[in-house]
């Protein structure tokens, strides 16, 4: 039977301290950003991909919990819905900013 590792990490980390709010510069801010952006993208990357992994192997009679690899298929699923749900605000966000009188 293949040994298959979940990865179960957050979409989005809190890294403010509700006590202290921490000053950052605006390149600071842009690259703490981008680094939670990056890592959020590939928490739903690396789920899909061990979905599709375990679908194959049960597809092949390697997996026989068939629980697991419908869950596995679900947390990819709710994970990329709400990925694109985020998505979507960003960009109607930056729209509203454009659209913004200066």
């Amino acid at each position: 039977m293949a040994e298959i590792q979940t990865v179960t990490a957050p979409l989005f980390l809190n890294q403010a301290n509700s006590s202290s709010v921490n000053k950052h510069t605006p390149a600071e801010a842009q690259e703490t950003f981008k680094q939670a952006l990056s890592q959020a993208i590939n928490n739903v990357n690396d789920l899909q991909k061990v979905s599709a992994e375990k679908t194959e192997l049960l597809a092949k009679g390697k997996i026989e919990d068939l629980h697991d690899v419908m869950i596995t298929g679900q947390k990819a699923s709710i994970t990329l819905s709400a990925t694109v749900e985020i998505r979507n605000k960003v960009i109607e966000a930056y729209q509203e900013i454009m659209r913004m009188q200066v």
